[in-house]
């Protein structure tokens, strides 16, 4: 391809992925790694419709700094589009992409701009729908919820929808404790959630079992009435998930008290300064987080079936990673990236961004042999595609007029569909008795939160 040329002429097709790598809070290294393993797979097998597949990936640095400068580099080497990719500064780096009409398709969803303008492309729920759905999912076994959640403008609408969840079921609104992105000790956010259970009398009842039980849920989201408490923590990542003793049931658990903690990376150490915090308080709550700030991988370097998320139930915008469904997945991951740990098959970034190559894969195939490429016209081909298959891994996926939802503040949510998971034995299975969900209806029925 000649430089200043489009990004899509010819018989090569560039885009950009581009995520955290190496910072203090959140890091989403599987993401460009999985593009990378996809842009080898695709050209071993003759590239998208002929075409090559060039993949450029930038660091997104965790900063409105590092975000423009990779929408910029993406400009300059002439993508027509940014796939797959995880940032929580949506204006920093839509605003470009939009000034060049260059698509973003299938973002992780943490930053509101992804669900409002009208060059992104979401393939899921985002943090709205893991959230409510984790509110769904904590409402059946919680009397009273603590959130515990990064002090940024993405995690300022994590209560706003969490509590969405909870009105569905009755439950309370959560209280908000706030936790700087960065923050190395989260001892005063966990002494904070343990005080507002002894003032909600909400203290959770023993059920034999030694520990606390935890349950996951996936990223964040937007700020509620409740005063903000504490200092601030990390952006999450993607799925949702709440914790919740293996043995109780919705009946016999609903006058416990819960809290969740959706962090990112700093969720484990909130979750080790909070069982210290009540290692003398003996109230042995259900502690819940986000899948993207829990995964497969934490679960295993803590002590698999001995990990303090055993029994963590645990909110999805995917099937389980062990599902057939993932099969061609695991298969690119074995076949083209065994050298690069960062890729894991169990990750939510990584299952993400395949799953957004995959409708990339799909729209240029309805383009013509031959055809010039460019942003504007990918985007006018994704506008006005219906029913793009996603391996049922989501449910078939449209941004036409006609499939926006009407959710206040996130016009640009086609895909409300949750899956509840819980750890059993050390492992990430589908929750018995829990069929799939759109929350699109409860985050409807939320306060605008962005």
């Amino acid at each position: 391809m000649l430089p200043g040329n489009p990004g899509g002429s010819g018989d090569t097709l560039t885009v950009m992925t581009f995520a955290p790598i190496g910072t203090k809070a959140t890091n989403m290294p599987g993401m460009p790694g999985m593009a990378k393993a996809y842009e080898r797979w695709v050209n071993a097998n003759g590239g998208i419709k002929g075409r090559k597949l060039r993949v450029l990936t930038c660091n997104e640095k965790n900063t409105a700094t590092g975000a423009a400068d990779c929408a910029r580099e993406a400009i300059a080497k002439k993508a027509v589009a940014v796939v797959g990719s995880y940032s929580q500064f949506g204006r920093a780096f839509m605003a470009p992409l939009e000034a060049e009409g260059i698509p973003f398709i299938g973002g992780y969803g943490v930053s509101p701009e992804e669900f409002q303008s009208t060059l992104s492309y979401p393939v899921n729920g985002g943090q709205p729908a893991l959230l409510a759905g984790a509110g769904h999912q904590l409402g059946k076994a919680c009397s009273q919820v603590s959130l515990v959640r990064p002090d940024t403008l993405a995690g300022d609408t994590l209560p706003v929808l969490l509590n969405a969840g909870l009105k569905a079921s009755g439950t309370p609104e959560a209280a908000d404790i706030r936790a700087a992105e960065d923050a190395a000790d989260l001892t005063p956010q966990a002494r904070e959630a343990l005080a507002d259970m002894s003032t909600s009398g909400g203290a959770a009842k023993g059920d034999g079992t030694a520990g606390a039980r935890a349950a996951t849920t996936p990223g964040p989201s937007t700020s509620p009435s409740g005063a903000a408490k504490g200092p601030s923590s990390p952006a999450p990542s993607a799925a949702a998930s709440s914790l919740s003793s293996s043995s109780s049931s919705s009946s016999s658990s609903s006058s416990k008290s819960c809290v969740t903690a959706v962090l990112g990376e700093r969720t484990e150490t909130f979750f080790d300064a909070f069982r210290r915090a009540d290692s003398t308080a003996h109230r042995n709550p259900q502690i819940s987080s986000v899948l993207g700030s829990v995964s497969q991988a934490l679960v295993d370097r803590t002590g698999g079936k001995e990990s303090p998320f055993e029994g963590a139930y645990v909110t999805s915008w995917y099937p389980v990673s062990t599902d057939p469904l993932w099969a061609p997945m695991r298969k690119v991951i074995s076949d083209q990236a065994f050298g690069d740990d960062t890729v894991e098959a169990d990750d939510s970034g990584a299952q993400t961004t395949w799953i957004a190559y995959t409708v990339l894969n799909q729209v240029v195939q309805k383009f013509k042999d031959g055809e010039e490429i460019t942003g504007r016209k990918l985007a006018r081909t994704l506008n006005e595609a219906s029913g793009i298959s996603t391996g049922n891994l989501t449910p078939e996926l449209s941004w036409r007029y006609q499939d926006m939802r009407a959710v206040a503040g996130f016009p640009r949510l086609v895909n409300g569909r949750v899956s509840f998971q819980v750890v059993q034995q050390g492992r990430l299975v589908a929750q018995l008795g829990e069929q799939d969900v759109d929350m699109t209806a409860t985050m409807e029925s939320a306060p605008r939160s962005a």
